[in-house]
């Protein structure tokens, strides 16, 4: 096998590799001779059978494996010789192959870009944080107390109030006809919760148990019942009980109910639940200012295979009523639809600059957890697998299969945490620098959208190419 550079330009890469006629040929007959050896075929004995029968019966079969095995071979021997790292798959086309002639392929690659990774210790970071105060612990426990407060059933003959729970029967008709889901017995339901149709506790209100009461509403024109949205219904309810809610006390023995030795317990355990939110909250915020900073720092060629997936991806986000039947097909074997079909120039133009942007940092981000032997071990993946399972209570079983027979999910996993030890490695070395917000401030919603992405894409990109642009010079 040989292999001759014939394309050398940015990131790309193109080889002609020749396979020799004499190379091929020899693979086969060790095939041949290896199953003319395991062959049970009739009228010879086991292991007896000519080679030449072999030949006659699977010679076709076994030069395509070989063929298959040497392109395989030739691609990782020329990939490994060259000392190239690949960004995407490379690709291999077989130009020329005749039978008792030389074989000849193109590979084709794109390679990772070199570059320098910053000095993660000139990193200037503000880490945003929250003094945690009494009146935040307190008003925290008095939602937990407002979310397991009991009811009792009321013992005089009253009609109903806002704030009773009431245990109702109900038949719901529309024209006449009862419907699918309008029906119910021994329902408690909590007047004033705005938890059913809009009109129908109202109609609840004022009325006594035993009493038979037709509440008439009408269903949103955005009911997610399409058959309902809009109707006009009647519902024949009879109110068995009546409860009212049972006055709570916060103090030891409310806390007791919630599993906690007393009152202090409770107050120490929500007031770790408040900081470990606020933590996150700010990690999440000063995340945002390494991706921003690391975005600027480096210029570099990116991969165009890499960056035009990417750029598929952004568009299939910012244009999803595409309509895919409309649009050409990228190639025979890719099904794959043009995503930006119908979207406006600026908006391509937004997707592209956010695509260079991610695929930097994405690179960048390799880069740092290569140099620094940052790994994502089984048990991360396994960890993070079991808090996924979690989520589907009584179909773990599938969601474990899923994911067993599913590489791409478990890589989909494996990613995030990936991201997340490079983050947390760089925080380690960034300077620091800690800054007291309210907790309006730390939770000052940003403008996460394309639209703002777009824009921190359009300065970092400029930034970048300036910067190329001088080292050039």
């Amino acid at each position: 096998m040989s292999f001759t550079q014939t394309l050398s330009e940015g990131l790309k890469r193109e080889f002609e590799v020749v396979i020799t006629n004499s190379e091929l040929n020899k693979l086969v007959d060790d095939k041949l001779a290896k199953i003319a050896k395991e062959a049970n075929l009739p009228g010879f004995r086991p292991g007896k059978v000519p080679v030449s029968v072999v030949k006659n019966r699977f010679g076709k079969q076994v030069l395509g494996e070989v063929v298959r095995e040497s392109v395989d071979k030739a691609t990782k021997d020329t990939m490994e010789k060259n000392k190239l790292t690949p960004s995407s798959q490379p690709k291999i086309e077989i130009t020329s192959f005749e039978e008792g002639k030389d074989l000849k392929a193109k590979l084709s690659v794109e390679i990772m870009p070199e570059f320098e990774t910053p000095d993660l210790s000139n990193l200037e970071i503000i880490k945003l944080t929250v003094k945690i105060t009494d009146k935040e612990i307190n008003e925290a426990i008095d939602k937990i107390a407002k979310e397991n407060i009991g009811t009792k059933t009321i013992e005089k003959d009253r009609p109903t109030k806002k704030g009773d729970t009431v245990v109702i029967d109900f038949l719901g008709k529309v024209d006449g006809v009862p419907f699918e889901g309008g029906k119910a017995k021994g329902h408690n339901l909590k007047l004033g919760s705005n938890s059913f149709i809009p009109g129908f506790e109202d109609g609840l209100l004022g009325c006594k148990v035993g009493k038979k009461v037709n509440v008439n509403v009408t269903f949103p024109d955005d009911y997610q019942a399409k058959n309902l949205a809009g109707k006009k219904a009647n519902f024949e309810t009879i109110i068995s009980e009546i409860k009212e809610d049972i006055e709570l006390v916060i103090n030891d023995e409310f806390a007791k109910t919630l599993g906690m030795e007393d009152l202090k317990s409770l107050k120490s355990a929500v007031s770790d639940q408040i900081r470990k939110q606020h933590d996150q909250a700010s990690r999440e915020k000063s995340k945002r200012q390494i991706l921003d900073k690391l975005a600027d720092s480096v210029s570099f060629d990116l991969p165009e295979t890499l960056e035009k997936e990417e750029y598929n991806n952004i568009c299939r986000a910012m244009n999803p009523n595409a309509k895919p039947d409309n649009a050409p097909k990228i190639n025979e074997e890719n099904q794959n639809l043009e995503p930006d079909k119908g979207m406006k120039k600026e908006e391509k133009q937004d997707a592209s600059e956010i695509a260079k942007r991610r695929v930097r940092l994405g690179l960048l981000l390799s880069e740092i957890g290569r140099k620094n032997n940052i790994k994502v071990e089984e048990e991360d993946t396994r960890n993070a697998m079991m808090k996924e399972i979690q989520k589907y209570p009584g179909q773990e079983k599938q969601v474990m299969d899923y994911f067993k027979n599913n590489p791409e999910a478990q890589q989909q996993l494996s990613g995030p945490i990936f991201e997340d030890k490079i983050i947390d490695f760089i925080l380690e070395l960034a300077n620091t620098k800690e800054k007291v917000v309210s907790i309006e401030e730390l939770y000052k919603e940003e403008e996460l959208d394309l639209n703002k992405e777009a824009d921190k894409a359009k300065k970092s990109n400029k930034l970048v190419n300036k910067n190329k642009s001088k080292k050039t010079n």
